[in-house]
């Protein structure tokens, strides 16, 4: 037997780890920037060692997508594989701001018809768990123990640590117990996620940690806060800078430079969570036959709420559809499947985490359930493309970020703005201007048309609703001509 397990191992690595379903830990941290881990920012204030390890025993995606550009509709995606735009869960919960026109209709639950990666694996003979931050639904019967999980610590309505000590205990939190006086919540939940993997060390297990951090308030621990004050006073240059963006007819003021002494202490003690949960793994004898998944649910907050961190090159952050609040740092380590440092430029997308995973532990797909999503497996066995069209991105809100109602579609290097207030549209070569500094659609008028008709198609495809009227101010928003209501 051993023999034959050797032999398949050889030809087909996932082959095995399917027969011996493979354990999932998925972290999926809050409003993280792609420029905020050392993988990808080999000159970032802050300090990661924990998360950089998986990007060097796995695979980094540099070009990896949340699907929405604020918390809610991202976690949507990844639990359910589909576009939020699929039932209007296209903002935070509940997030309805008004501004020159009304935003599309909001709906703020995750129905319970949906068949959740959890439930999936569920299905397939996995011990699940839940910790941190849910912001899926407003009572309980939309939380994480009636979607697929078995444990749920932690995860209730609200989208941050703002009961009680926040983040620090007593949490004030209804499906957490307070912990010792002072006891921070990013290690706490770390130490609820190792206790369920030991009690799980003999059966597969799903294992999805979703820390408060990064999220606002900006509150760190004070040792480290001073260690971050110290280092930023070595670096030179303004904090701030007032960049412009492209937003009505006034500036917004942008961090353009990392050295927020309180951020990089919650980044740190999150990339400690994240290490003590990858030593418990260690332990246990568990490292090589669990996948690892590690990414976050928007970009970076640069523009609002305090500006705790820059996203440059990439413009905008959190509640922005420019490349800043929807590229995200996206790392899959696969143990025999993906190669040790491994980088693929490939665009991908929330959405395909559901169908991946799947992929991974040999569980069957659900093509009816994960509609949007497309397994990684390819790409992660060395692969280098999908073959897929486009991505797409539908946000018909104003954001407490300054962001604007609009959608985009990325193809090849090729991406599309459309603004839904008037339908003024951008187009940027992403492999020249990563920035989106330089608008190129009058130069290609042939190429906007083709992306705005594949944009406008998508929005039929999903049912995308658009703003509305503000009953105190004169005008109608844009829609598209094609659109059918």
């Amino acid at each position: 037997m051993r023999c034959l397990m050797l032999f398949l191992l050889c030809l087909q690595p996932s082959l095995v780890f399917a027969a011996e379903k493979m354990n999932v830990v998925f972290f999926l941290i809050d409003d993280l920037g792609y420029m905020d881990i050392g993988a990808n920012n080999p000159e970032t204030f802050y300090e990661t060692p924990h998360i950089d390890s998986i990007a060097a025993r796995g695979m980094r995606f540099t070009n990896g997508y949340a699907a929405n550009p604020v918390c809610s509709p991202t976690r949507y995606s990844i639990l359910t594989g589909r576009y939020p735009s699929r039932v209007d869960a296209t903002n935070f919960f509940s997030g309805k701001r008004a501004g020159r026109f009304l935003p599309a209709p909001l709906h703020s639950t995750m129905p319970l018809e949906e068949v959740t990666i959890a439930e999936a694996l569920q299905s397939h003979g996995y011990a699940t768990f839940f910790a941190g931050k849910w912001h899926l639904g407003p009572t309980a019967e939309f939380w994480p123990e009636n979607q697929g999980f078995d444990v749920n610590q932690g995860g209730h309505n609200k989208g941050g640590p703002w009961n009680g000590g926040k983040y620090f205990s007593p949490y004030g939190n209804p499906r957490l117990k307070d912990g010792p006086p002072g006891e921070h919540l990013p290690i706490r939940l770390a130490k609820e996620t190792n206790a369920f993997i030991e009690a799980n060390r003999d059966r597969p297990f799903f294992a999805y940690l979703a820390p408060y951090s990064v999220h606002t308030p900006l509150i760190g621990r004070p040792d480290l806060v001073e260690k971050y004050r110290a280092k930023a006073m070595a670096i030179q240059g303004e904090e701030f800078a007032a960049e412009e963006q492209v937003f009505g007819d006034k500036a917004r003021r942008v961090r353009v430079l990392q050295k927020h002494a309180v951020y990089a202490a919650m980044v740190e003690s999150m990339d400690t969570c994240i290490g003590m949960v990858l030593a418990k793994l260690a332990e246990l004898d568990l490292t090589e036959k669990t996948a690892i998944v590690f990414t976050s649910d928007n970009g970076g907050l640069s523009t609002s709420e305090g500006s705790p961190t820059s996203n440059l090159p990439l413009r905008g952050g959190k509640g922005w559809v420019y490349e800043g609040g929807i590229r995200e740092p996206f790392l899959i380590a696969v143990p025999g499947v993906t190669e040790p440092g491994s980088v693929s430029a490939a665009p991908v997308i929330s959405t395909d985490f559901y169908p991946t995973i799947l992929d991974l532990v040999g569980a069957p797909q659900r093509p009816q359930q994960h509609l949007d999503g497309i397994s990684l497996v390819p790409l992660l066995k060395g692969g280098k493309t999908l073959g897929r069209e486009a991505l797409y991105w539908h946000y018909p809100h104003y954001s407490n970020q300054g962001g604007f109602p609009g959608g985009a579609i990325r193809s090849g290097d090729w991406k599309l703005i459309e603004r839904y207030e008037d339908g003024r549209v951008h187009l940027y070569n992403l492999a020249t201007d990563v920035g989106e500094r330089t608008s190129v659609a009058d130069r290609h008028p042939d190429r906007v048309r083709s992306m705005r008709a594949s944009l406008h198609r998508w929005y039929e495809e999903v049912d995308a609703k658009f703003l509305r009227p503000h009953p105190q101010r004169h005008g109608e928003p844009w829609r598209p001509a094609t659109y059918g209501r």
